[in-house]
Order: C-alpha cells, then structure tokens, then sequence
C-alpha cells in the first residue's frame, strides 16, 4: 500500500508523460481503496489498530474512491463525463 502510494506521488511529482497526473492521482486512491480492503481482510493489526475497524473502512474506502473519481473527471479531457457535474457547475456560477 506504501509502495503504491509513493509511486503515484512519485508519478505527480515527476511528471515523466502526459497524463501522469491523473494516473498518479489514480495510483494514490487505489492504494487507499486496497488499504481498506487490506483492514478489512487481515483480523488482527496488534498496535496499529488505534481506531476501530469500521472507522478505517470508511475512511479510507470513502477518500479513496473520491481521489478516483476526482482524478477521472479532472479536466482538461476528462476520462468520466458526469453530466449532473456540468448542471452543478452552471447552477454555482450563475
């Protein structure tokens, strides 16, 4: 999960091709999304269980999955179109 997420900073950080921004960002969430499954799977953490279970599942499932979806409909040429976003967006400005 560390790995992961150090590779996708990594990716931001360098920018090495066009879209390494959304692909690191993605890497980033990823990691957060397999950190709440890895908290899910594993029954017993010893001394890094400082916050209850329930409390890491959402948290990380929830941030990571956001991170995903923001890095998907980042502009400029989003890779998700969501259209109730661009009904938002014209409603917040008018």
């Amino acid at each position: 999960m560390l790995c992961t997420a150090g590779a996708g900073l990594l990716i931001v950080a360098l920018d090495p091709f066009a879209e390494a921004f959304r692909i690191g960002t993605i890497l980033i969430g990823a990691a957060l999304i397999a950190g709440a499954v890895l908290r899910w799977v594993v029954p017993s953490v010893g001394m890094l269980a400082v916050r209850s279970r329930f409390t890491d599942l959402v948290t990380y499932g929830l941030m990571g999955t956001l991170i995903v979806l923001l890095a998907l409909v980042a502009q400029p040429k989003p890779w998700l179109d969501v259209p109730i976003l661009e009904d938002a967006v014209r409603f917040t400005i008018r």
